[in-house]
C-alpha cells in the first residue's frame, strides 16, 4: 500500500516511477529488492487522468488536427480549381458566341465531354434520395424537418462525419488502464471540438470570403454549418463524459459537483458544453422554424457564451500558456468579431451619408405581398441574382432578413453642360440608388410589414430602414445562348434582375444570349401587380420581342376571362405548368449552351431540377442553378 500511494503521487507530479521497488520490513530495514515495470498496473492510478494533459496523446491529436485542416483545405483547392476552369470556359464561350446568332452557336450547344451529362444527372444536380431536395420534409403543418442535401453535398457530409468519428476513436485500446484511456479520449474529443469550431464560425458568416472565392452559395455553407455544429456538440459531450468517468471514480459525484461549482477550469468548460447542448436543442428544425426570430437571437447569445467559456477553459487549465488549443480559440474570436465589424461597416456605408439616411416606401399589394422601394443615399452597384438583408425601424428593428433584389436604379444629379469640345453628352453623376423588393406576407416581420402598410389609408407607408448587402450573385448567364428562368410566386424578384441585365446586354452586344424564356407560376392574377412597374419597363425595352418570351401560369384564377394572352410573346395559361414538356420544347429549340434557373417554392424547384436531369440524355449543354434560402 505504501508503494501504491507513492506511485500515484509520483504520477500526479508528472514523474515516472522507478523500475526498482525496495521492500522493507516493519522496522524499516531493507529486506529485498524487486524489479518492477515502469508502467502502472491496470487499476493502479486514477487521479492523474482527470485533469491536465496526463494520458493525453498530443502528437496524435495534432496529427488528426492537421488531417482535418488539410482535408478541408484540399477540398477548397479542388473546388477553386473547378471554379477557375468553369470561369475560363465561360469566358471563352462568351468571346466566341458574343457576335454570332443563336443558330451559329451550335458548337456550344453540343456537349464537349461525353461524361459530363452523366455527372450532372447522377451527382451534381441529383438529390440525395429520389426527387426531393428543396421541398421541406413535413410531418404536419406545424412540424417541419427541413430539407435534404444534394447527392454531392451528402457525400461531403458523410465523409466529414466518418472522418471525425474515426479520428475520435483511434485510441490505444490495448491500454489496460481504462482511466488513462478515458484521458486519451478526453483529449482527442476536446481537440476535435475546437478544431471544428473554426470552420463552424466561418461558415456561419455572411461575409465569409470563401463564398466569393469558391462561388458556393451561403445556403450550402449554412448546411455545412448545421452539421458541423452537431458534430462539435457530440464531441464536447464526449469530452465531458470522458472526464466525468475518471472524476467519479476518483472522488464520487460530490467531487464532480465541487469541481463544476468551484473550479474555474471545469466550470467554464461545463458552461460551454451546456450552451452547446442548448443550441442543438433549439436548432432542431421544428423549433427553429416555429420560433425563428427567438432562435436567431438565442443562437448568437449562446455562441458568445460557448466562445467565452471555451476561452476561459483553455486559459485556466493550470498549464503555462494555457491549453494548446488556446490560439485556435483566439483565432475564432478574432474572425467572429471581424465579421461582425464588417457587417456594421457595410450597413453604415450603404445607409448613412451627409445627404441623409435610407428611407423605405412600403406598399401593401393584392395577394398578401409587400413591395418595398428603398432609396439609399449611397451609390450601390447591384449584380443580377443578388440579395440583401433588410431592417425596418418600426418593425422589429433588431431583426434582419434576406430578400432578392428585383430592381435597382441610380439617381443622378442635375445635368452639367460639357466643359470640353470632345464631350458630346452632358455629365451626370450618380448620387443615390433605389432598390426594389417584393416580400410575401408569411409570419413575423413579413406579416407585420404587410399589416402596417395595409392599415394605412393609402396602403403605403414610409419609414427609416437599413440595407445590408448586396450579397451573392455569383451565377453569370452572359455566356449562355439560351436562358430559361422559372419563378414561383415572389421568386420572380430573383429573375427580374436577370431579365433586365440580359436584354440590356443583348442591345449592347456584350452577352451571348439570343433567347430568354420566363416561366412564372402564381396563384391568381392579382400577383401581376407585384412587379408591374418593373415588368412594364422590361416589356418596353428595345428588341425585347426578339429575345424574350413570357409564359404566365395562374393556378387558381378567380375568373376565366382573367387568363388572356396579350401577345404572342406574353402568354397566360390556367393551371400548373407541365415542366418536363416545357423544358423538352426549349431543348428542342435550343440556341447555343442553355442554362435553367429557378427561384420559388421547394416543390417547383424540385420539379425543375428533375426535368433538367432528365434532359441531360439529349446530349446538349444544359446547366442548372437554383436560388435557395434555407433557414
Amino acid at each position: 500500500m505504501d508503494f501504491q500511494r507513492r506511485n500515484v503521487a509520483s504520477l500526479a507530479t508528472g514523474l515516472v516511477p522507478t523500475g526498482t521497488l525496495h521492500l522493507r520490513d516493519a522496522r524499516g530495514v531493507l529486506a529485498t529488492t524487486v524489479q518492477t515495470h515502469a508502467a502502472p498496473t491496470p487499476d493502479s492510478t486514477i487521479a492523474p487522468f482527470n485533469t491536465g494533459l496526463n494520458g493525453v496523446n498530443q502528437p496524435m491529436n495534432f496529427l488528426f488536427r492537421d488531417a482535418l485542416w488539410w482535408t478541408l483545405g484540399l477540398l477548397a483547392v479542388v473546388v477553386l480549381s473547378v471554379r477557375i476552369i468553369e470561369l475560363v470556359w465561360a469566358k471563352v464561350r462568351l468571346w466566341a458566341a458574343i457576335s454570332v446568332s443563336g443558330q451559329k452557336q451550335g458548337y456550344w450547344k453540343v456537349k464537349q465531354w461525353s461524361w459530363m451529362p452523366g455527372v450532372k444527372k447522377n451527382l451534381i444536380y441529383a438529390p440525395f434520395w429520389k426527387k426531393r431536395h428543396n421541398r421541406e420534409v413535413r410531418f404536419s403543418s406545424a412540424i417541419n424537418l427541413g430539407t435534404l442535401p444534394t447527392r454531392l453535398q451528402g457525400i461531403v457530409l458523410i465523409a466529414y462525419l466518418a472522418s471525425n468519428l474515426a479520428y475520435m476513436f483511434v485510441l490505444n485500446w490495448r491500454n489496460e488502464n481504462k482511466y488513462e484511456l478515458c484521458a486519451e479520449l478526453r483529449g482527442r474529443s476536446g481537440t476535435l471540438a475546437v478544431v471544428n469550431m473554426i470552420p463552424l464560425f466561418i461558415f456561419a458568416a455572411r461575409n465569409n470570403p470563401l463564398i466569393a472565392w469558391l462561388q458556393i452559395s451561403f445556403d450550402t455553407y449554412n448546411l455545412l454549418h448545421r452539421w458541423m455544429g452537431r458534430v462539435v456538440v457530440v464531441e464536447a459531450v464526449v469530452h465531458f463524459i470522458a472526464w466525468d468517468i475518471v472524476q467519479v471514480a476518483d472522488g464520487g459525484w460530490e467531487s464532480v459537483k465541487e469541481k463544476i461549482l468551484n473550479d474555474r477550469f471545469i466550470g467554464s468548460g461545463m458552461v460551454a458544453t451546456i450552451a452547446l447542448v442548448l443550441v442543438l436543442i433549439l436548432s432542431v428544425s421544428p423549433i427553429r422554424h416555429a420560433f425563428y426570430e427567438t432562435f436567431l437571437v438565442g443562437h448568437i447569445i449562446m455562441a458568445f457564451i460557448i466562445l467565452a467559456g471555451t476561452w476561459v477553459h483553455c486559459v485556466t487549465a493550470g498549464i503555462a500558456g494555457g491549453l494548446p488549443q488556446l490560439p485556435w480559440v483566439i483565432a475564432i474570436a478574432v474572425l467572429w468579431n471581424a465579421e461582425r465589424v464588417a457587417r456594421l461597416i457595410r450597413i453604415a456605408y450603404c445607409n448613412w451619408t451627409r445627404n441623409g439616411h435610407t428611407k423605405a416606401i412600403i406598399e401593401a399589394l393584392p395577394g398578401e405581398a409587400t413591395r418595398v422601394t428603398m432609396r439609399l443615399p449611397q451609390v450601390i452597384n447591384v449584380r443580377p441574382g443578388q440579395h440583401a438583408y433588410l431592417r425596418f425601424a418600426r418593425i422589429r428593428g433588431w431583426e434582419n432578413h434576406p430578400f432578392s433584389i428585383a430592381w435597382f436604379e441610380h439617381e443622378y444629379e442635375e445635368e452639367i453642360l460639357p466643359t470640353t469640345e470632345k464631350q458630346t453628352k452632358p455629365l451626370r453623376k450618380p448620387i443615390a440608388t433605389k432598390v426594389g423588393f417584393v416580400i410575401g406576407a408569411h409570419t413575423g416581420v413579413t406579416r407585420k410589414l404587410f399589416d402596417a402598410a395595409e392599415a394605412h389609408p393609402s396602403r403605403a407607408i414610409t419609414m427609416s430602414a437599413a440595407f445590408e448587402g448586396p450579397y451573392a450573385g455569383h451565377h453569370s448567364l452572359d455566356s449562355y445562348g439560351h436562358c430559361v428562368l422559372f419563378a414561383g410566386a415572389t421568386g420572380i424578384t430573383h429573375q427580374m434582375s436577370y431579365l433586365r441585365h440580359l436584354i440590356e446586354g443583348f442591345n449592347e452586344a456584350i452577352v451571348a444570349t439570343r433567347r430568354i424564356t420566363l416561366v412564372w407560376v402564381v396563384r391568381d392574377y392579382e400577383a401581376l401587380e407585384w412587379v408591374r412597374p418593373w415588368m412594364d419597363k422590361v416589356l418596353r425595352m428595345p428588341n425585347r420581342k426578339e429575345l424574350l418570351q413570357v409564359k404566365l401560369f395562374v393556378t387558381r384564377p378567380k375568373r376565366a376571362r382573367e387568363v388572356v394572352s396579350p401577345s404572342t410573346t406574353v402568354q397566360m395559361f390556367p393551371g400548373r405548368p407541365n415542366i418536363p414538356m416545357l423544358l423538352l420544347k426549349e431543348v428542342h429549340e435550343q440556341l447555343g449552351a442553355m442554362c435553367v434557373t429557378v427561384c420559388g417554392p421547394g416543390g417547383l424547384s424540385d420539379d425543375v431540377r428533375k426535368s433538367v436531369r432528365d434532359v441531360q440524355a439529349a446530349g446538349t449543354v444544359v446547366d442548372f442553378f437554383s436560388e435557395e434560402f434555407s433557414w
